[in-house]
């Protein structure tokens, strides 16, 4: 029979075994999140000429500026999200980028989501996911398998004072 005792154990227990994994929720979100915009600026940089033009059919202001930024951002990004530098950096630019996607190219899709019209629900809107997902990583971080953690380990370890040696002995 399962007792008071016995359960703040077993919770004890799991409680411990999801620390040590935690470094994978945020590992994972920034491999497909990298992976998938390092990809789609990819494809804007290759068809640059397209990518232009959909973002004047969008009404996007200097969509030629616009494009090679975004198109960049994405690619680059995308690199640096893989590796975790950078992360809440990065992933504000590409989630503004998300925010101008629904908008603008996806603003229909969108709002009809919203309203709970048609068949598509919020997460059938693919701008909005990646959202959700980028902004997790603006406010969790890049978690501790990344360039950023390494980075702040070494700079904190840099900035110690070396410890003071201790006198002779008289």
């Amino acid at each position: 029979m399962l007792n008071l005792e016995s359960l703040r154990k077993g919770r004890a227990r799991v409680l411990r075994l999801l620390a040590v994994l935690g470094f994978v929720a945020p590992l994972l979100t920034r491999l497909v999140m990298g992976q998938a915009f390092h990809q789609t600026g990819s494809g804007k940089i290759e068809n640059f000429a397209n990518t232009v033009g959909f973002f004047a059919e969008l009404g996007i202001p200097m969509p030629e500026a616009n494009a090679f930024f975004v198109s960049r951002l994405e690619y680059w990004g995308g690199l640096l999200l893989v590796v975790g530098l950078l992360t809440r950096l990065v992933a504000a630019g590409l989630a503004s980028t998300m925010v101008v996607a629904l908008a603008t190219a996806d603003r229909a899709s969108f709002l009809d989501a919203l309203r709970g019209t048609g068949d598509a629900g919020l997460t059938d809107v693919v701008s909005f996911v990646y959202l959700l997902f980028l902004a997790w990583l603006v406010l969790s971080g890049p978690g501790v398998v990344s360039l950023d953690a390494l980075l702040v380990r070494w700079l904190e370890r840099v900035r110690r004072p070396p410890h003071a040696s201790a006198p002779p002995p008289a």
